[in-house]
C-alpha cells in the first residue's frame, strides 16, 4: 500500500505571544480578554489578512501565521506594532498588551490546515528572544528582507534554541517606532567664558583610607578655581564622575 503523500510548501512561519499574560490576567481577567479580542478584531487580524497571511492557530496569548512572503510577514509585523504600540502609549506600563513576534523562513509540512516542521519550531524559539513589543527573525529571513523595507537588522548571533540541535543566527528588527533617539545630556550646557574641568586625583599610595584625601584636594581646588575672577570650574559631582574610568 502506498503512503500517502505528504504536503509540504515554503513559507514564512510568524509566532507571537503575549509578554506578561499570565501578570495580566491576575490583575484584570475580564478587562484583558475584553481588550485582546478587540485588538485582534480591529488590529491584529485585519493586518494579518491585508498582507495576505494566514492564521493557522490561536492560543489564549498568542497566534500561530503563515504568510508566502518574507516581505509580507515582516511588514505585516511592523505595522501591527506599530499601530500596538501607539494604542499602550496612553497606558501605564503595567496594563501595556505587548506581543513579542518570531519569524522564520522554512519549508513546512501542511496537515489539515496546521503547520508542522522544524522551521515552526524556530519560530516560536525566536518569538521568545524578542523584546515586549519587538520582532526577531531567522538569518534567512534578514538576508530576503534588507533593503527591500525601511527595517534595521541588529544582529544578536548564533542563539542556541530549545530543543533545536543546530545554533540559529538571529537578528532582532528595529522599526521606525522603536529607533533610539538621542537622549538630552544630564550635564549642565557649557558656559561661554573661561573654564576649568577639574578630574579627580588617583591615590597611588594602595591605601584605600587615603582616598578621602585625593578626593578632598580635587574639592579645594574647585573651590580656590570658582573664588578665582574670570574663570568657571565644572562642579565637583561632575568631576567625580570621571572617577576609575580611562580618559583616553
Amino acid at each position: 500500500m502506498r503512503a500517502e503523500r505528504v504536503e509540504r510548501r515554503l513559507a514564512a512561519i510568524l509566532a507571537a505571544d503575549v509578554a506578561g499574560y499570565s501578570r495580566l490576567i491576575e490583575a484584570d481577567e475580564e478587562g484583558t480578554l475584553g481588550r485582546l479580542r478587540v485588538l485582534r478584531a480591529e488590529t491584529i487580524d485585519p493586518k494579518i489578512a491585508g498582507h495576505r497571511g494566514r492564521i493557522v492557530k490561536t492560543t489564549g496569548d498568542g497566534l500561530l501565521v503563515e504568510f508566502a512572503s518574507v516581505v509580507d510577514a515582516l511588514r505585516c509585523a511592523a505595522e501591527m506594532q506599530a499601530d500596538l504600540a501607539e494604542g499602550n502609549a496612553a497606558l501605564s506600563p503595567d496594563r501595556r498588551i505587548e506581543f513579542r513576534i518570531g519569524i522564520n523562513m522554512s519549508d513546512i509540512v501542511v496537515e489539515d490546515g496546521d503547520i508542522f516542521g522544524d522551521g515552526v519550531n524556530v519560530a516560536a524559539r525566536l518569538e521568545a528572544l524578542a523584546e515586549p513589543g519587538g520582532i526577531c527573525v531567522a538569518a534567512r529571513v534578514q538576508e530576503d528582507a534588507v533593503g527591500r523595507l525601511d527595517l534595521i537588522f541588529d544582529d544578536i548571533g548564533e542563539r542556541q534554541l530549545k530543543n533545536i540541535a543546530r545554533p540559529v543566527r538571529a537578528y532582532r528588527v528595529v522599526t521606525a517606532t522603536r529607533r533610539a533617539t538621542p537622549q538630552p545630556s544630564s550635564d549642565p550646557p557649557l558656559p561661554d567664558k573661561p573654564s576649568i574641568a577639574v578630574l579627580p586625583f588617583a591615590n597611588m599610595s594602595g591605601d584605600p583610607e587615603q582616598e578621602y584625601f585625593a578626593d578632598g584636594m580635587v574639592e579645594e581646588i574647585i573651590r580656590r578655581c570658582r573664588a578665582s575672577a574670570g574663570s568657571l570650574s565644572s562642579p565637583a559631582i561632575r568631576a567625580l564622575r570621571t572617577k576609575g574610568r580611562p580618559l583616553m
